[in-house]
């Protein structure tokens, strides 16, 4: 997505808000512009947040190409500082006492290399190490790189045949090892199958620790999950006493009462840039979008001729919640040209949608499943409202239309959402607008309504 690598804030571990993104766009190759191709599932992954001598720094991989970015204020922008030409897989920055840094990456085999002082690149004659070479057997990879009093650690996610996604740790007294291993956590939270795993750890001012680990729950992604952390001879031990994740627990820092959203309502109306909540599939072209141009609305044009959802550019999209979530849009159609496609999508690598499609000067409703029409009925006229309801206690969503925002009929059956590596997000509320035929129609977009039952 575009922009990339959102950064979030917190006071309390609980309630958190996007406040920048590491950057705006990456040109790592044409299909970064849906040219010649796309980048779904190959955008960012990963990404490694460190804070050392004022400054906050950010590293994470493509699948192509890996990055490190640097800011003294993450509200703020960001600066490219290092290109590698080579992926380093979810690897995790490390800050020594005596001022060496070492990056530790791979995925069953795990190698802690060493970057140059100024962080210009990789020290040729710098450490460069294999420290986990292939055992245990099973997915093993993202790395959490840490050092507590003098003792290195390194945490990862484990995957072994037959079994759950766990966590491990490993640790020593030197930084290029030998390395002794800990399982601290194997608990699939009452989701049969899906192991808790893969995070960081955290530690108050008041010597509390915690752990933010994630879970995969299928159609509304990866969930991040909190859970406290006690250390027992030198490990830290994640989840209760029992070691399981406790269900309810205690916000870790008291004393805070703002409420932060991840995904909000928007009715275009703040001016020429969009919130910090909403992200594009791909790099935009920023000449076929506008704020401005009809104020109170964003509008879409279309720039080509193409053949579904995947090859849209411009295709806008918030995060969606469980357990259960709705997103409302209200369209002006009246510019649309024969074979444009716009509408409401819950947006994956097997989509769902609910589109206004024009036909030989006459309009649709549709909603597909996977790129099947489900069911259409005619439009008579250019404003309409989309809905699309989610219940992540189901994985299904049901699309909606409405000619005055009033009374809504629903479109076709229960669409079935899924979580797939194909993409690697979850379905996401996505607003789009494209041509098949004939480039230059172009939609009005009036509000986003975001509904979410409290919580």
């Amino acid at each position: 997505m575009s922009p990339g690598a959102p950064i979030m804030h917190s006071k309390d571990m609980v309630n958190w808000k996007i406040i920048s993104y590491v950057y705006d766009e990456l040109h790592e190759s044409p299909r970064n512009n849906l040219e010649e191709g796309n980048i779904y599932s190959r955008g960012q992954w990963a990404a490694s947040l460190r804070y050392h001598n004022a400054t906050f720094y950010v590293f994470f991989g493509t699948g192509n190409k890996s990055y490190t970015y640097t800011t003294q204020d993450p509200f703020d922008k960001w600066d490219q500082k290092l290109v590698i030409d080579e992926y380093l897989h979810d690897a995790s920055m490390l800050f020594d006492d005596d001022g060496r840094i070492y990056l530790a990456y791979g995925a069953g085999h795990v190698r802690i290399i060493e970057f140059m002082e100024d962080l210009s690149g990789i020290k040729k004659d710098g450490l460069n190490v294999e420290v986990i070479s292939g055992d245990p057997p099973g997915l093993l990879e993202g790395v959490h790189f840490y050092k507590y009093g003098k003792t290195y650690y390194m945490t990862f996610i484990w995957w072994p045949k037959g079994g759950i996604r766990t966590q491990l740790c490993y640790r020593s007294d030197q930084v290029s090892g030998p390395y002794e291993m800990k399982q601290i956590l194997s608990d699939d939270y009452n989701l049969p199958n899906h192991g808790v795993a893969q995070g960081c750890f955290i530690d108050t001012k008041n010597g509390e620790w915690y752990a933010m680990l994630f879970q995969d729950h299928e159609g509304v992604g990866r969930v991040p999950i909190l859970m406290p952390c006690r250390w027992i001879d030198g490990w830290p031990m994640l989840g209760d006493e029992n070691g399981k994740v406790p269900h309810t627990m205690k916000v870790p820092v008291q004393g805070y009462t703002d409420k932060t959203a991840i995904v909000v309502s928007d009715h275009f109306d703040q001016g020429p840039k969009l919130g910090l909540t909403w992200q594009w599939n791909h790099n935009p072209d920023n000449s076929l979008w506008s704020l401005t141009e009809r104020p109170g609305y964003l509008r879409l044009k279309t720039g080509k001729v193409v053949k579904d959802v995947f090859e849209a550019r411009n295709t806008l999209t918030q995060r969606t919640e469980g357990p259960t979530c709705s997103g409302t849009i209200a369209l002006d159609v009246s510019k649309m040209k024969d074979g444009d496609h716009t509408g409401l999508a819950a947006f994956c690598s097997e989509p769902g949608t609910i589109s206004i499609v024009q036909e030989k000067d006459k309009k649709y409703v549709i909603m597909t499943d996977r790129g099947v029409e489900r069911a259409r009925t005619t439009l008579h006229q250019d404003h309409i409202y989309l809905k699309m309801v989610c219940d992540f206690t189901t994985d299904d969503a049901v699309f909606l239309y409405s000619l005055n925002d009033k009374e809504w009929t629903q479109l076709g059956d229960k669409f079935h959402m899924i979580f797939s590596m194909a993409h690697f997000t979850e379905n996401k509320f996505a607003i789009f607008n494209y041509a098949t035929q004939t480039a230059g129609g172009y939609v009005d977009v009036d509000f986003f309504r975001y509904e979410k039952p409290e919580q």
